[in-house]
């Protein structure tokens, strides 16, 4: 039986899992974007492309370093859900 203890462990750990995700995909790209904007504004440059771009290899970059490590943690996750599903049944 789903008791309000149960619900509580399970939505925290979800949302311990997708900050996790989250913060790994967009904190490399955010760096970057503020170190561009710097020499955007040191230099009066204008141009998106030059403020896309990298954050963009940045992104696909972190994707490639540590997409296996993500995918593990997405799949870690799954079971144990499932795990815990199984024990409510019975």
């Amino acid at each position: 039986m789903l008791t309000p203890d149960i619900a509580v462990d399970l939505v925290n750990d979800s949302l311990y899992v997708v900050v996790t995700l989250v913060v790994l995909l967009i904190l490399p790209g955010l760096i970057v974007g503020v170190l561009v904007s710097l020499v955007q504004a040191a230099t009066q440059i204008n141009e998106q492309t030059l403020s896309f771009l990298p954050r963009l290899l940045v992104t696909l970059a972190t994707i490639a370093l540590a997409g296996h490590w993500m995918a593990g943690l997405l799949m870690d996750f799954c079971v144990e859900t499932f795990r815990r599903a199984a024990t409510l049944v019975g």
